[in-house]
Protein backbone atom coordinates (compact mmCIF):
# COMPACT_ATOMS: atom_id res chain seq x y z
CA UNK A 1 0.00 0.00 0.00
CA UNK A 2 2.75 2.18 1.02
CA UNK A 3 5.08 1.43 -2.48
CA UNK A 4 1.68 1.87 -4.16
CA UNK A 5 1.05 5.78 -2.64
CA UNK A 6 5.12 6.81 -3.10
CA UNK A 7 4.45 5.41 -6.93
CA UNK A 8 1.20 7.74 -7.32
CA UNK A 9 3.36 10.89 -5.52
CA UNK A 10 5.55 10.51 -8.28
CA UNK A 11 3.54 10.30 -11.22
CA UNK A 12 1.87 13.48 -9.93
CA UNK A 13 5.41 15.23 -9.03
CA UNK A 14 6.08 14.44 -12.78
CA UNK A 15 2.67 15.49 -13.97
CA UNK A 16 2.23 18.72 -12.06
CA UNK A 17 6.46 19.59 -13.07
CA UNK A 18 5.38 18.88 -16.91
CA UNK A 19 2.13 21.10 -16.77
CA UNK A 20 4.43 23.77 -15.45
CA UNK A 21 6.99 23.69 -18.27
CA UNK A 22 3.66 23.55 -20.39
CA UNK A 23 1.92 26.73 -18.59
CA UNK A 24 5.40 28.47 -19.29
CA UNK A 25 6.10 27.50 -22.87
CA UNK A 26 2.23 28.12 -23.66
CA UNK A 27 2.45 32.07 -21.97
CA UNK A 28 5.45 32.32 -24.38
CA UNK A 29 3.78 30.60 -27.47
CA UNK A 30 0.56 33.07 -26.81
CA UNK A 31 2.95 36.18 -26.62
CA UNK A 32 5.31 35.27 -30.01
CA UNK A 33 1.61 34.72 -31.58
CA UNK A 34 0.40 37.52 -30.53
CA UNK A 35 -3.07 35.80 -29.35
CA UNK A 36 -3.16 37.37 -26.01
CA UNK A 37 -6.53 39.05 -26.74
CA UNK A 38 -7.54 35.75 -28.75
CA UNK A 39 -10.71 35.73 -25.82
CA UNK A 40 -11.25 39.02 -26.51
CA UNK A 41 -11.56 41.21 -23.26
CA UNK A 42 -12.96 38.55 -21.70
CA UNK A 43 -12.04 36.40 -18.79
CA UNK A 44 -12.34 33.88 -17.45
CA UNK A 45 -15.05 33.63 -20.27
CA UNK A 46 -13.97 33.60 -23.79
CA UNK A 47 -15.30 35.99 -25.87
CA UNK A 48 -18.42 36.48 -23.82
CA UNK A 49 -19.10 32.27 -23.83
CA UNK A 50 -18.06 30.04 -20.98
CA UNK A 51 -16.76 28.22 -24.58
CA UNK A 52 -15.95 29.48 -27.53
CA UNK A 53 -18.16 28.88 -30.70
CA UNK A 54 -15.89 30.14 -33.16
CA UNK A 55 -12.77 28.58 -32.79
CA UNK A 56 -9.47 30.63 -34.95
CA UNK A 57 -5.85 30.30 -34.16
CA UNK A 58 -5.71 32.84 -31.65
CA UNK A 59 -8.91 31.84 -29.40
CA UNK A 60 -7.34 28.39 -30.06
CA UNK A 61 -3.99 29.28 -28.50
CA UNK A 62 -5.33 31.76 -25.70
CA UNK A 63 -8.06 29.52 -24.54
CA UNK A 64 -6.05 26.22 -24.55
CA UNK A 65 -3.64 28.07 -22.48
CA UNK A 66 -6.18 28.87 -20.05
CA UNK A 67 -7.48 25.20 -19.78
CA UNK A 68 -4.02 23.51 -19.33
CA UNK A 69 -3.56 26.47 -16.69
CA UNK A 70 -6.61 25.71 -14.77
CA UNK A 71 -5.97 21.81 -15.14
CA UNK A 72 -2.38 22.38 -13.88
CA UNK A 73 -3.54 24.28 -11.00
CA UNK A 74 -5.84 21.23 -9.54
CA UNK A 75 -2.26 19.18 -9.70
CA UNK A 76 -0.07 21.54 -8.21
CA UNK A 77 -2.91 21.40 -5.07
CA UNK A 78 -3.31 17.88 -4.99
CA UNK A 79 1.05 17.36 -5.13
CA UNK A 80 1.16 20.07 -2.32
CA UNK A 81 -1.08 18.42 0.00
CA UNK A 82 0.33 15.14 -0.40
CA UNK A 83 3.66 16.07 -0.03
CA UNK A 84 2.52 18.29 3.07
CA UNK A 85 1.23 14.92 4.15
CA UNK A 86 4.00 12.05 3.00
CA UNK A 87 6.94 14.22 3.15
CA UNK A 88 6.07 17.62 5.79
CA UNK A 89 9.27 16.30 8.14
CA UNK A 90 11.61 17.53 5.55
CA UNK A 91 12.21 21.73 6.04
CA UNK A 92 11.48 22.70 2.31
CA UNK A 93 8.53 20.82 2.09
CA UNK A 94 6.02 23.23 3.21
CA UNK A 95 7.54 26.62 2.29
CA UNK A 96 7.77 25.45 -1.51
CA UNK A 97 4.26 24.60 -1.62
CA UNK A 98 3.45 27.68 -0.25
CA UNK A 99 5.73 29.79 -2.77
CA UNK A 100 4.38 27.61 -5.62
CA UNK A 101 0.55 28.20 -4.91
CA UNK A 102 1.45 31.98 -4.14
CA UNK A 103 3.08 32.41 -7.29
CA UNK A 104 0.56 30.46 -9.50
CA UNK A 105 -2.29 32.65 -8.33
CA UNK A 106 0.00 35.64 -8.95
CA UNK A 107 0.86 34.54 -12.35
CA UNK A 108 -2.91 34.11 -13.03
CA UNK A 109 -3.86 37.18 -11.72
CA UNK A 110 -1.45 39.70 -13.95
CA UNK A 111 -2.76 37.32 -16.99
CA UNK A 112 -5.93 37.86 -16.08
CA UNK A 113 -5.46 41.56 -15.54
CA UNK A 114 -3.60 41.87 -18.65
CA UNK A 115 -6.69 40.56 -20.70
CA UNK A 116 -9.70 42.88 -18.58
CA UNK A 117 -7.56 45.75 -18.20
CA UNK A 118 -3.89 45.36 -20.29
CA UNK A 119 -0.56 45.85 -19.30
CA UNK A 120 2.33 48.37 -19.98
CA UNK A 121 5.24 46.03 -21.36
CA UNK A 122 7.45 46.09 -18.18
CA UNK A 123 4.87 45.25 -15.92
CA UNK A 124 4.26 42.22 -18.51
CA UNK A 125 7.47 41.45 -18.19
CA UNK A 126 7.31 40.36 -14.73
CA UNK A 127 4.81 37.74 -15.85
CA UNK A 128 7.25 35.53 -16.97
CA UNK A 129 10.03 35.49 -14.38
CA UNK A 130 6.40 34.77 -11.73
CA UNK A 131 5.59 31.94 -13.79
CA UNK A 132 9.38 30.46 -13.45
CA UNK A 133 9.22 31.37 -9.45
CA UNK A 134 6.35 28.81 -9.31
CA UNK A 135 7.56 26.29 -11.46
CA UNK A 136 11.04 26.31 -10.14
CA UNK A 137 9.05 25.80 -6.09
CA UNK A 138 7.23 22.63 -8.18
CA UNK A 139 10.64 21.47 -9.57
CA UNK A 140 12.27 21.54 -6.53
CA UNK A 141 8.79 19.36 -4.85
CA UNK A 142 9.37 17.10 -6.95
CA UNK A 143 13.14 16.63 -6.88
CA UNK A 144 12.53 15.94 -3.39
CA UNK A 145 9.85 13.12 -3.67
CA UNK A 146 12.76 11.28 -5.67
CA UNK A 147 15.33 12.05 -3.46
CA UNK A 148 13.64 10.20 -0.89
CA UNK A 149 14.15 6.70 -2.49
CA UNK A 150 17.48 7.46 -4.11
CA UNK A 151 21.14 7.29 -2.85
CA UNK A 152 22.20 10.37 -4.12
CA UNK A 153 24.36 12.65 -1.94
CA UNK A 154 21.89 15.64 -2.06
CA UNK A 155 21.19 15.99 1.62
CA UNK A 156 25.23 15.35 2.47
CA UNK A 157 26.55 18.72 0.71
CA UNK A 158 29.21 20.57 2.07
CA UNK A 159 29.81 24.10 0.08
CA UNK A 160 32.06 26.36 0.77
CA UNK A 161 31.46 30.26 1.20
CA UNK A 162 33.21 31.00 -2.75
CA UNK A 163 30.84 28.77 -4.04
CA UNK A 164 27.95 29.81 -2.11
CA UNK A 165 28.48 33.43 -2.63
CA UNK A 166 28.67 32.72 -6.78
CA UNK A 167 25.66 30.63 -6.72
CA UNK A 168 23.71 33.11 -4.96
CA UNK A 169 24.83 36.21 -6.85
CA UNK A 170 24.17 34.32 -10.60
CA UNK A 171 20.58 33.24 -9.26
CA UNK A 172 19.71 36.56 -8.38
CA UNK A 173 21.43 38.17 -11.38
CA UNK A 174 19.70 35.56 -13.93
CA UNK A 175 16.34 36.91 -13.03
CA UNK A 176 17.78 40.36 -14.28
CA UNK A 177 18.70 38.31 -17.42
CA UNK A 178 15.48 36.79 -17.82
CA UNK A 179 13.39 40.44 -17.06
CA UNK A 180 15.82 42.16 -19.74
CA UNK A 181 14.36 38.81 -22.09
CA UNK A 182 10.89 39.71 -21.74
CA UNK A 183 11.52 43.08 -22.04
CA UNK A 184 12.77 42.24 -25.19
CA UNK A 185 9.72 40.10 -26.54
CA UNK A 186 7.10 42.48 -25.00
CA UNK A 187 8.79 45.31 -26.43
CA UNK A 188 9.09 44.34 -29.82
CA UNK A 189 12.49 44.45 -29.95
CA UNK A 190 13.37 41.32 -31.31
CA UNK A 191 14.54 42.05 -34.80
CA UNK A 192 15.80 45.69 -34.34
CA UNK A 193 18.94 44.31 -34.52
CA UNK A 194 19.45 41.53 -37.33
CA UNK A 195 23.19 41.14 -36.92
CA UNK A 196 24.61 38.97 -33.85
CA UNK A 197 26.35 39.43 -31.80
CA UNK A 198 26.64 42.96 -32.43
CA UNK A 199 23.54 44.82 -33.86
CA UNK A 200 25.26 45.79 -36.69
CA UNK A 201 28.73 43.05 -37.32
CA UNK A 202 29.74 45.70 -39.84
CA UNK A 203 30.32 48.38 -36.91
CA UNK A 204 30.32 46.58 -33.94
CA UNK A 205 31.30 49.07 -31.76
CA UNK A 206 28.39 51.54 -32.47
CA UNK A 207 26.03 52.73 -29.76
CA UNK A 208 22.47 51.83 -30.33
CA UNK A 209 20.15 53.98 -32.10
CA UNK A 210 16.92 53.86 -29.91
CA UNK A 211 15.24 52.43 -26.64
CA UNK A 212 14.20 49.39 -28.73
CA UNK A 213 18.12 48.51 -30.14
CA UNK A 214 19.04 49.33 -26.24
CA UNK A 215 16.60 46.94 -24.89
CA UNK A 216 17.89 44.02 -27.11
CA UNK A 217 21.81 44.74 -26.94
CA UNK A 218 21.26 45.59 -23.18
CA UNK A 219 19.87 41.76 -23.42
CA UNK A 220 23.27 40.33 -25.26
CA UNK A 221 25.41 42.46 -22.78
CA UNK A 222 23.32 40.39 -19.68
CA UNK A 223 23.59 37.09 -21.45
CA UNK A 224 27.47 37.44 -22.05
CA UNK A 225 27.99 38.46 -18.48
CA UNK A 226 25.90 35.37 -17.48
CA UNK A 227 27.68 32.94 -19.56
CA UNK A 228 31.28 34.20 -18.67
CA UNK A 229 29.46 33.83 -15.20
CA UNK A 230 28.53 30.45 -15.25
CA UNK A 231 31.71 29.03 -16.99
CA UNK A 232 33.86 30.03 -14.52
CA UNK A 233 31.58 28.43 -11.81
CA UNK A 234 31.17 25.33 -13.70
CA UNK A 235 35.25 26.00 -13.68
CA UNK A 236 35.45 26.12 -10.13
CA UNK A 237 33.21 22.98 -9.14
CA UNK A 238 34.12 20.73 -11.32
CA UNK A 239 37.91 20.98 -9.79
CA UNK A 240 36.94 21.32 -6.02
CA UNK A 241 33.76 19.00 -5.88
CA UNK A 242 34.27 15.58 -7.93
CA UNK A 243 33.54 14.10 -4.53
CA UNK A 244 30.25 15.63 -4.13
CA UNK A 245 27.96 14.44 -7.66
CA UNK A 246 25.34 16.86 -6.98
CA UNK A 247 27.52 19.88 -6.93
CA UNK A 248 30.24 18.44 -9.90
CA UNK A 249 27.25 17.59 -12.41
CA UNK A 250 24.62 19.95 -11.12
CA UNK A 251 27.35 22.97 -12.52
CA UNK A 252 27.93 20.64 -15.56
CA UNK A 253 23.98 20.90 -16.59
CA UNK A 254 23.81 24.50 -16.03
CA UNK A 255 26.78 25.12 -18.46
CA UNK A 256 25.28 22.92 -21.22
CA UNK A 257 21.73 24.83 -20.48
CA UNK A 258 23.17 28.48 -20.42
CA UNK A 259 25.32 27.27 -23.95
CA UNK A 260 22.20 25.80 -25.92
CA UNK A 261 20.23 29.11 -24.51
CA UNK A 262 22.96 31.13 -25.91
CA UNK A 263 22.48 29.16 -29.50
CA UNK A 264 19.14 29.20 -29.21
CA UNK A 265 19.14 33.23 -28.38
CA UNK A 266 21.17 33.58 -31.37
CA UNK A 267 18.68 31.37 -33.94
CA UNK A 268 16.25 33.44 -32.93
CA UNK A 269 17.73 36.39 -34.15
CA UNK A 270 19.40 34.58 -37.68
CA UNK A 271 16.00 32.76 -38.34
CA UNK A 272 14.12 35.60 -37.95
CA UNK A 273 11.94 33.95 -34.97
CA UNK A 274 11.03 30.81 -35.81
CA UNK A 275 8.76 29.75 -33.39
CA UNK A 276 10.36 26.15 -32.89
CA UNK A 277 13.65 27.95 -31.74
CA UNK A 278 11.53 30.79 -29.83
CA UNK A 279 10.02 28.28 -27.78
CA UNK A 280 13.53 26.64 -27.14
CA UNK A 281 15.07 30.05 -25.92
CA UNK A 282 12.12 30.00 -23.35
CA UNK A 283 12.37 26.24 -22.18
CA UNK A 284 16.31 26.83 -21.52
CA UNK A 285 16.25 29.03 -19.88
CA UNK A 286 13.22 27.89 -17.36
CA UNK A 287 15.46 24.81 -16.88
CA UNK A 288 18.29 26.90 -16.22
CA UNK A 289 16.35 28.81 -13.68
CA UNK A 290 15.00 25.86 -11.92
CA UNK A 291 18.43 23.98 -11.50
CA UNK A 292 19.19 27.51 -9.88
CA UNK A 293 16.67 27.03 -7.42
CA UNK A 294 17.80 23.99 -6.61
CA UNK A 295 21.71 25.06 -5.80
CA UNK A 296 20.22 27.44 -3.53
CA UNK A 297 18.45 24.87 -2.03
CA UNK A 298 21.86 23.06 -1.85
CA UNK A 299 23.07 25.87 0.04
CA UNK A 300 20.19 25.96 2.62
CA UNK A 301 20.90 22.01 3.10
CA UNK A 302 24.74 22.84 3.50
CA UNK A 303 24.14 25.37 6.10
CA UNK A 304 22.17 23.10 8.07
CA UNK A 305 25.02 20.24 8.05
CA UNK A 306 27.20 22.80 8.99
CA UNK A 307 25.39 23.85 11.91
CA UNK A 308 24.96 20.17 12.97
CA UNK A 309 28.19 19.07 12.93
CA UNK A 310 28.96 22.02 14.97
Amino acid sequence: MQQRQNKLLKWIAVATTLGMLFILLGGALVTKTDSGLGCGRHWPGCNGELIPTKITTEVLIEFSHRLVTGAVSILVLLLVIMTWRKLGHIREVKFLGVLAIFFLLAQALIGAAQVLWGQGDFILALHFGISLISFAAILLLSMIVFEVDTKFDADKVFIDKKLKWHTVGVTLYSYIVIYTGALVRHTGSSLVCLDWPFCDNSQPFALPNNMYQWVQMGHRIAVLIIFIWIAYITWYAVKHYKDQRVIYWGWIVNFTLVVLQVIAGMLVVLTLLDLFVSLLHSLFITLLFGMFCYMILLIARSNHNEKRNM
